[in-house]
């Protein structure tokens, strides 16, 4: 993804203000945007990506990001101490079912809080301990 197509997706000035690291088939260079964003592309893997954004975060949360199959690699390899999900009652098609191919790991999540209302459910799950 090169910098317009990046820029038309999240603007010049992202809003996250940290360190992004991205998943990809094509590593190329860090690029740096305004507000202190700089998204870092990693083709190594989820586990390097994890690594690096660990590094970067100094002890502060993590948050993933990302489609149901980035979701599902994280969280069949037992990666994801808390889950935080919202669902929004629109239909746009097929889409893809968040934990599937998973292994059954999300069997080990306990749903800590639920939040709804007509237009917006907020679940919150924890791993067992």
């Amino acid at each position: 993804m090169g910098r317009q197509s990046l820029e038309r997706l999240v603007g010049e000035n992202p809003p996250f203000h940290t360190s992004v690291f991205v998943l990809t088939n094509h590593a190329c260079k860090p690029l740096a945007m305004q507000g202190g964003t700089t998204f870092y592309f990693v083709a190594e893997g989820i586990r390097v990506a994890l690594e690096r954004a660990r590094d970067a975060a100094a002890g502060r949360d993590i948050v993933l990001g990302g489609g149901a199959d980035v979701a599902q690699q994280y969280l069949k390899a037992g990666l994801i101490d808390e889950m935080q999900i919202h669902v929004v009652p629109v239909f746009l098609g097929d889409g893809a079912r968040l934990f599937e191919n998973t292994a059954g790991r999300q069997a080990a999540y306990d749903c800590v809080r639920a939040i709804s209302s007509p237009s917006v459910s907020h679940y919150k799950y924890r791993v067992r301990r």
